[in-house]
């Protein structure tokens, strides 16, 4: 199923992981997503910060009605199956010794958490399929977000579905998607040296 392919020393995982739409409904068991988000934890961040936050619902849970809700309509269509919803958010300053400053790094921070989160749903025989197709107004919001916090996604986590249950549109994309080749996007010198897309 998976058409994928990289260099053999390239860690089988990092290959296998992609991102369904079609999740089978079943609760994600609440052990089982505290080892996905620690394993999120254990991500290098600038200055060993840690910037990340996670709040999530597990489906059926109190919270899983407002979480879902606070995904733009086409990703709730779908995600309304998965096992987990989960809000990445990361602290946009930097809170140690002394005032506040500016933390530049924050995202790619953030995004370096999601990816291990990512890789342990898959290690564990699940998905996950982030999405930045979210209402971000209602979060801050509903959720109680400070200011100084940047929401950076959401992300579905469950057990991969049969891809029928997805409206026809999407069925055709289920499968995993290739990627760039490397001399794409990556180059040994200046940014006018890598290939026109």
């Amino acid at each position: 199923m998976n058409a994928r392919t990289a260099d053999p020393r390239v860690v089988p995982l990092f290959v296998e992981r992609w991102s369904p739409r079609a999740f089978d409904g079943t609760p994600l068991p609440a052990q089982d997503l505290a080892v996905i988000l620690e394993a999120a934890t254990l991500a290098p961040s600038a200055f060993n910060y840690q910037p990340w936050r996670f709040l999530y619902a597990l489906h059926g849970d109190a919270n899983w009605d407002l979480f879902l809700s606070l995904l733009m309509p086409f990703n709730a269509a779908w995600a309304k199956e998965a096992g987990a919803l989960v809000i990445v958010v990361s602290d946009g300053l930097m809170r140690m010794g002394g005032e506040p400053r500016p933390n530049h790094s924050h995202s790619f921070d953030a995004g370096a958490a999601w990816a291990l989160m990512a890789l342990q749903a898959t290690a564990l025989g699940y998905y996950a399929h982030g999405m930045s197709g979210i209402d971000q107004e209602r979060i801050r919001t509903e959720l109680g977000i400070p200011d100084d916090f940047r929401i950076e996604a959401a992300a579905a986590i469950g057990r991969k579905g049969d891809s029928d249950t997805l409206p026809e549109p999407l069925r055709a994309r289920e499968a995993p998607s290739g990627r760039h080749p490397l001399a794409q996007v990556a180059v040994a010198g200046r940014f006018g040296d890598l290939p026109k897309r």
